[in-house]
């Protein structure tokens, strides 16, 4: 086959892979990811087959010695080597469906990214690949004006995408100087600048923030005219006043009463929940790094880390996501899964890059536009880096971008060949492309059975809560045998440990075999890591209920809570400060009837952070279990003020909390508030509420509340008009 059919292919072939930001399906779990990461996969691994046959066959088109590439090699290696000596391979190696950033599928960018060195090798080629990028960004942010979401999911990856396509975009602009071009450019950045504000990711703002003051300054560094440059340092001297007189008095009335200065201060704060959350994250991963200095926990383990090091100071800022997988802010994620080997080799690739810029600029090769906006961009990028982790849409834009940089110092075309299809091409385009179909079949189509079926399974108990139906569905889907099926069999495990009412009605012995099932699933996962507290504590919970469901059968009953017991001490030894672990454990006393280590366990959980609330409101619920009514309203007198009460249920026991706190509105507003959030058909509830809300001077509320009322009883419609009356 000629060059340039092999040329077409591949560059076709990259062109499409830019597409993969808008890809979602809503037949795969964790949609916003792993619809994009299949894709992407299948057609790097397609268009590898032709890339290998074709530097194959015309060694010309080699990618040439790099210290960019040598550094990226250096790094993806390092990678590797932790996910054998890391704690957790299956995670380090394939991931999980929620990042999908396990060592297999990050290779995918490595590939692509020798894939583009190889044959972009034309200043055209790169404008086209641009201009692809910001006409699929630009949609990106036009879909996200439709739907209020974009077709990214996490913030701060539609954040990342933008950081680099905004600068894409301003290459263009400097490459093209008819103003036709150039206005459409500035056009297309309008939408994808209102969605980047949108989003109001902190790291994001700092990065661009930062990237053009410094851009600014470089441009009037470079720039040969006297008054051009002394107009731009004087700009750039302005906005740092200007930006440090926000920031300095940020609390003045001019700040506060300004929306976007105030959303700009409130955003880039070190008082943010965020921040203060990640404070004690990187705490937990300085204080483990010495356990593992070399090639840290393992690629993707950072959860263990975390769970280690838990904080429970953590639940002073934040009660729900408390759940860190990654360390949010990449240098420390590197150091403390892949080790100094792994931060060093990280740190090769931009000093690579920095060498190559200047080389370039020096030399001549990179306009001092270019060089300008590239050192923008790669320092926004880290920048921004330094309060997130890489995704699959940051991952493809850096690839183009160190693929940009490095042709810019080799831009060497290479005359394109006809030369004929002969025996040992045909040969190798067979055995790679066999090879390739395997990989397919196995590591892409098995996991898009899995990630589908997974979902019939959730729509089979979303529709008709038939858990035999459900179990056979999930049993299909986990058929394939993935690497990803941890998730999967997760999912399963959660259908009943949140909600153990959807067995009752089945036959005891039926119900006993999808316990069994779940059980097996639950086993497996923790074979990847026993040590996994989540895991552990999701299997002492499954057990729990388990042995509920052989009340009559007292040996059954006394192993299925000797197991769930043991999981759950083991869930607590890999994450000692962490709380909700210690409800479960409760849980299991309760179902044992020990009351004194119910409570002695619920009473050590609130000393781990007494201004949690949960843990009074567990202890309160336990204590009237128990029928000790005054030590429970006494501990719920605390989860009512420390603002717990969404943690209080049932209806049945919000009803005795209402009419003991009647003398006492300040409590009995939110308690109310829980009812009728807890049973909105309760007509009594709305209309108390409606009181609680008048006898605070909350006038709206009340007559939102007493409409409620009406609406749910009609024959109130008189009183309640009156009652609005007398609001007015």
């Amino acid at each position: 086959m000629s060059q340039k059919a092999y040329l077409y292919i591949l560059k076709f072939g990259l062109l499409l892979s830019l597409i993969t930001p808008l890809l979602i399906s809503g037949n795969f779990l964790f949609p916003y990811i792993s619809t994009k990461q299949v894709y992407f996969n299948i057609l790097i691994e397609i268009l590898a087959i032709f890339w290998i046959v074709f530097i194959f066959k015309y060694p010309e088109w080699r990618p040439k010695k790099s210290l960019i590439s040598i550094g990226l090699i250096a790094y993806f290696s390092a990678i590797f080597i932790s996910t054998l000596t890391g704690v957790d391979f299956n995670l380090s190696f394939w991931g999980d469906v929620e990042r999908m950033l396990g060592f297999f599928h990050i290779l995918h960018f490595l590939i692509f990214y020798f894939i583009l060195i190889t044959v972009i090798r034309g200043k055209r080629d790169w404008l086209n690949l641009f201009n692809v990028s910001v006409v699929i960004a630009t949609l990106v942010s036009l879909y996200s004006f439709k739907i209020n979401h974009s077709t990214i999911g996490n913030t701060a990856y539609v954040s990342g995408y933008l950081l680099f396509n905004i600068y894409f975009v301003l290459i263009l602009i400097s490459n093209y100087k008819n103003w036709a071009y150039r206005a459409a450019y500035i056009l297309a950045l309008i939408p994808m600048l209102l969605t980047f504000i949108k989003m109001q990711t902190s790291g994001a703002y700092v990065g661009l923030g930062v990237s053009l003051l410094l851009l600014l300054f470089l441009s009037g560094i470079l720039n040969r005219n006297k008054k051009v440059r002394m107009a731009t340092f004087s700009s750039f001297a302005v906005v740092i006043i200007l930006i440090s007189l926000v920031f300095g008095f940020k609390n003045s009335a001019f700040v506060k009463n300004n929306y976007y200065l105030n959303t700009l201060t409130s955003l880039i704060s070190s008082d943010k929940i965020t921040f203060k959350t990640r404070l004690i994250s990187w705490n937990a991963a300085l204080k483990d790094f010495p356990e593992h200095p070399i090639f840290g926990t393992g690629h993707g383990n950072y959860a263990i880390i975390f769970d280690r090091h838990f904080d429970p100071k953590f639940y002073d800022y934040m009660r729900s996501d408390t759940y860190f997988d990654r360390a949010h802010n990449n240098l420390i994620d590197i150091v403390s899964t892949i080790g100094l080997v792994g931060l060093i080799t990280y740190l090769s690739i931009f000093a690579a890059v920095a060498y190559y810029l200047i080389s370039g600029f020096r030399n001549g090769k990179i306009s001092s536009n270019e060089f300008a906006l590239l050192v923008a961009l790669v320092s926004a990028y880290f920048i921004q880096n330094l309060a997130i982790f890489d995704s699959l849409v940051t991952y493809i834009s850096l690839m183009v971008t160190l693929g940009y940089i490095y042709w810019l110092n080799r831009p060497e075309p290479v005359e394109a060949k006809d030369e004929p299809l002969d025996n040992k091409e045909i040969f190798l385009l067979g055995l790679v492309g066999m090879l390739a179909l395997i990989v397919i079949y196995q590591y892409d189509y098995k996991p898009i059975k899995m990630l589908t079926g997974t979902i019939d399974g959730q729509r089979v108990y979303a529709r008709t809560g038939d858990m035999p139906k459900v179990m056979e569905e999930y049993k299909k889907a986990l058929s394939y045998g993935t690497g990803l099926d941890r998730d999967s069999r997760t999912t399963f495990i959660r259908l009943i440990t949140q909600n153990p009412s959807v067995l009752k009605n089945l036959p005891v012995q039926k119900a006993r075999e999808i316990l069994e099932y779940a059980i097996s699933l639950g086993e497996k996962n923790l074979a990847h890591n026993p040590e996994d507290s989540l895991q552990l504590m999701e299997m002492a919970q499954l057990l729990n209920i388990t042995a509920t469901f052989y009340n009559n059968e007292a040996d059954n009953f006394n192993a299925y809570l000797h197991r769930a017991e043991e999981m759950m001490d083991r869930a607590i030894a890999a994450s000692p400060g962490r709380i909700p672990p210690y409800f479960a454990k409760a849980q299991i006393h309760l179902t044992r009837g020990d009351y004194e280590k119910t409570v002695e366990t619920l009473k050590y959980a609130i000393s781990l952070n007494p201004k949690y609330p949960d843990s009074h409101c567990q202890l309160g619920k336990f204590y009237f279990y128990f029928q000790k009514q005054e030590e429970g309203y006494r501990e719920l007198d605390q989860c009512i003020d420390l603002g717990g009460v969404g943690a209080l249920y049932p209806a049945a026991l919000i009803k005795e909390l209402g009419a003991h706190y009647a003398v006492d509105p300040k409590r009995a507003l939110p308690v109310y508030r829980r009812l009728t959030e807890l049973d909105p058909k309760d007509t009594k509830a709305w209309i108390e509420l409606a009181k609680l809300y008048a006898a605070a001077g909350k006038k709206e509320e009340a007559r939102n509340a007493a409409l409620k009322a009406a609406e749910v009883d009609p024959s109130l419609r008189e009183g309640v008009e009156n009652f609005i009356r007398n609001l007015e």
